[in-house]
């Protein structure tokens, strides 16, 4: 069945990894970015009237895109995908109010604007739908020189569940997607080199980092009617990093 998908955050690589596999599953996306620009360039093939340049911080923007979406397609899409958000690696006695609050605004703000303007949209049509959100693994364990974006994305955990409590009777599921490192324009810098790649990789069980193809199989699985019994989720998508240690086993 095809579906209608609006994407935040579009031009991350893991929201075009998304749209790449949601299109060619024939379905139809829509974008929010903060770019039009970027991310014609990064995909040229998408329409530009599907865009709109939105700052998803911004609840005033926020409002005005998704009634501008509603007005297009003539209902509400039929999920969010909210993959707007940034990181912050940084110790806690050296990071600056500023960049705190950057940090908690692109994170847990946007999420929280975003998914309650949606979720209002579809209880106006009293329409069912789907909400994915993302986290972090820094959330559920703790990870040196993590405290903003675990503070943050523990929200965004908080928040999935509460949601996922107040609407499912409604029939609108929220789920949350909580990844360990994945290659990445954001991760880049940390993979520049072979050495670096192994290092990172070695954290993992399954002896590897993930990609953007990964998130994008399970927020496409938790849209899909094969997802409809599973709600207030947040999915570990972490190689097992949060839930095994392996044996360690010392030279001889």
């Amino acid at each position: 069945m095809q579906k209608t998908i609006l994407i935040t955050g579009a031009s991350g690589g893991v929201a075009r990894a998304i749209a790449t596999q949601l299109l060619s599953s024939g379905h139809q996306v829509r974008y929010f970015t903060r770019s039009a620009e970027r991310l014609q360039s990064l995909m040229p093939d998408i329409h530009a009237e599907h865009i709109q340049e939105i700052d998803v911080t911004d609840a005033g923007q926020v409002k005005a895109g998704f009634e501008a979406l509603h007005a297009e397609l003539g209902r509400p899409a039929d999920a969010l995908i909210h993959c707007a958000g940034n990181t912050l690696i940084a110790p806690i006695t050296r990071t600056q109010p500023e960049a705190y609050r950057n940090c908690m605004a692109a994170n847990i703000d946007s999420a929280f604007y975003c998914a309650s303007a949606f979720i209002s949209a579809l209880q106006a049509h009293k329409q069912a739908g789907n909400v994915v959100l993302f986290s972090s693994v820094v959330a559920g364990m703790g990870v040196a020189n993590h405290a903003a974006i675990a503070a943050a994305k523990g929200a965004v955990e908080a928040l999935t569940r509460s949601l996922a409590a107040d609407y499912a009777a409604q029939n609108i599921r929220i789920n949350c997607i909580a990844p360990g490192l994945m290659r990445s324009p954001m991760t880049e810098k940390m993979l520049v080199s072979e050495s670096s790649q192994k290092q990172i990789a070695a954290q993992y069980p399954l002896g590897t980092f993930g990609e953007a193809e990964d998130a994008a199989n399970a927020a496409l699985f938790l849209i899909s009617d094969q997802a409809r019994w599973i709600t207030g989720q947040v999915l570990a998508l972490d190689g097992g990093f949060s839930a095994i240690r392996p044996i360690v086993r010392l030279p001889s």
